[in-house]
């Protein structure tokens, strides 16, 4: 499918104000910055496995579109939430379970790049990805 495939971080807009938002202490804002994410994605239907790797931690997990499952920020702050499909793009919204505040995140591919685009308490953020 279109998401499938090994996506590394090439840059981000606005996100070291929007972690400031969520509430990330400067110095794992200052680390965050610069953590090597690469995201591996393998869609099969309405199926994502998804695998996580950064200066920071490893991670593999599997979500299904529609279900609703939990999820731990690289900080520790909980996540409960779904992703679904707006047309071509990826959008998952999920409530911080410390706070009960809405995060929203998307995933589009825009020309060769994947584009990650975040929203929290009135702070949106976007991390760009290419092929890697």
């Amino acid at each position: 499918m279109t998401y499938n495939g090994t996506w590394k971080v090439d840059h981000s807009e606005n996100y070291e104000k929007f972690m400031e938002q969520m509430g990330v202490n400067m110095v794992k804002r200052k680390l965050a910055t610069h953590d090597n994410l690469k995201i591996t994605l393998e869609q099969t239907g309405d199926k994502f496995v998804v695998k996580e790797a950064s200066t920071f931690r490893t991670l593999d997990m599997e979500f299904t579109l529609g279900v609703t499952f939990e999820y731990a920020l690289a900080d520790g702050t909980m996540l409960s939430g779904s992703w679904g499909m707006e047309g071509d793009m990826m959008k998952g919204t999920f409530t911080r379970k410390d706070n009960g505040k809405v995060l929203t995140t998307t995933r589009a591919i825009v020309g060769d790049e994947l584009v990650q685009s975040y929203s929290y308490d009135g702070v949106e953020a976007k991390r760009i990805f290419k092929r890697g």
